[in-house]
């Protein structure tokens, strides 16, 4: 498989995961931290040794500089899916529709946005990752996708094509056009400081993310690569392009 390979070239880089908080877990019999099995795995074929990490961050307060030291060994950073963001940290109040909110993750991972931006520590998101960035930089969300009708289309469960922008990092990683899998109620509305749009779907809901005056290494994505990446090399290549960059 690709991570026998990748991983024969030498030290596997060190990939920082934010673990998710889960209320149950069949195996455990009680509250844990999880990380997705798909998602892992993925970083592990693409050549990487994918770390899960503790957020901590209680009563949804977590310094820059406390997280910077416990993220020193670092080679990458990815930021998961996972539950809705909190609507405070955009200014935009609570919706709702917002599912699965828990404040101590919203300022961890915002906190690791902004520390892997600052320490140019090469930066994959996924998903509500790349919601966190956005907000990390000031931007703002739609909150919930099905008030849009006409605008934005149902995307929990949908499998859709994506247009990629020629020029931007993305289109070197998965190409011009790429079938993916979307499992989202949000989607990001104004862009945070510096970022540029470099992917859309059909309905023009913006799927990949970029910020072409930062001279380290980043791409975001609002699908889920990891759904699709044992039969899709496109997919795949999303890891790895992640993986390379720490190298």
């Amino acid at each position: 498989m690709a991570g026998a390979s990748a991983g024969g070239e030498g030290r596997r880089p060190l990939i920082a995961i934010p673990s998710r908080f889960a209320a149950s877990t069949s195996a455990l019999r009680a509250q844990a931290e999880v990380g997705s099995r798909n998602l892992v795995n993925g970083v592990y074929a693409a050549g990487g040794e994918p770390l899960l990490v503790h957020p901590s961050a209680p009563g949804g307060e977590v310094s820059d500089a406390e997280v910077a030291a416990r993220l020193h060994w670092a080679d990458g950073i990815l930021l998961p899916g996972g539950g809705d963001l909190s609507g405070r940290w955009s200014g935009q109040g609570h919706h709702h529709t917002l599912y699965d909110v828990d404040e101590e993750q919203d300022a961890f991972d915002l906190a690791v946005a902004r520390v892997a931006l600052a320490r140019r520590i090469p930066l994959l998101t996924v998903c509500r990752g790349t919601q966190v960035l956005n907000v990390a930089l000031g931007g703002t969300l739609v909150q919930d996708m099905d008030e849009h009708d006409g605008e934005l289309s149902h995307h929990r469960n949908h499998v859709h094509h994506v247009t990629v922008d020629h020029g931007s990092r993305a289109v070197s990683v998965v190409g011009e056009s790429v079938e993916v899998s979307c499992y989202h109620h949000q989607c990001l509305a104004v862009l945070g400081d510096g970022l540029v749009v470099t992917a859309r779907s059909e309905e023009g809901v913006v799927e990949a993310v970029e910020l072409p005056s930062y001279d380290g290494w980043f791409l975001g994505v609002q699908w889920h690569p990891e759904d699709t990446w044992e039969t899709s090399p496109q997919q795949l290549a999303v890891f790895r392009a992640l993986v390379d960059a720490c190298r």
